[in-house]
């Protein structure tokens, strides 16, 4: 996997947590030793600013695919990280996400609700029957806000948060992420593949308010750019 082309942005931050703009191609953590990470550059960036000495706690309480840009919250105290993680745990948090197709969708807007399960062959998601081993529950539903060509400009919400649902579902109606080779996309895309998290809506896991964070997809995001490919 190539290195990241740009660095993460960060969009709120307070004593108990920190949301971050991931750019394409940086793992949010679990990066072999040398290699940068999400979770490592956030360290770094909070131990510089606060001029501490010593480790920096942070809590991964949700994680963002490489090939994927946007909005990723993480914890800075363990209290933080522990009622975070049980929002994600159980489907709390509104999350929503825009992506670029390489086919157009049928309609304008849907639902669509499938089982996943993992496929350590194929080393992917797969859809499946209900009843098979693993099986999850993948739903979500979908608007298209524009065309260019074949491609569709779609914003996706997520009602389940199932481990690359996104890709797999709309792969598996012949409508796949542009860019996303790993579930069967034909072309390319500049960084990464053409998903982003754009939208999340979560309770502050210490002052019980709801926090609402809303950004725009990288500006190389020009459908126009890939329609003739």
């Amino acid at each position: 996997m190539n290195q990241p082309a740009h660095h993460p942005k960060v969009i709120h931050e307070d004593n108990h947590i920190i949301v971050i703009d991931k750019p394409p191609l940086l793992a949010t953590m679990g990066a072999q030793a040398g290699e940068p990470s999400l979770v490592k550059w956030t360290k770094a960036w909070l131990k510089h600013k606060y001029n501490k000495p010593g480790n920096v706690y942070l809590g991964v309480v949700s994680r963002l695919d490489a090939f994927t840009c946007g909005l990723v919250v993480l914890a800075k105290t363990s209290k933080a990280a522990a009622r975070l993680t049980r929002q994600f745990q159980n489907g709390e948090p509104q999350k929503t996400y825009t992506a670029i197709l390489e086919t157009r969708p049928k309609k304008r807007s849907g639902r669509l609700m499938d089982w996943i399960r993992k496929d350590d062959s194929l080393r992917r998601m797969v859809i499946c029957d209900a009843g098979d081993e693993g099986a999850r529950k993948a739903e979500l539903t979908y608007q298209v806000l524009g065309f260019a060509g074949p491609l569709a400009l779609v914003e996706v919400d997520l009602l389940t948060g199932r481990k690359h649902q996104i890709r797999v579902q709309f792969a598996s109606r012949n409508r796949p992420i542009l860019g996303d080779r790993k579930y069967s996309a034909k072309n390319q895309f500049p960084e990464g593949i053409a998903l982003h998290s754009s939208g999340l809506v979560l309770e502050h896991p210490v002052r019980r308010e709801e926090m609402s964070f809303r950004i725009e997809p990288p500006r190389y995001w020009k459908m126009e750019r890939f329609a003739g490919k």
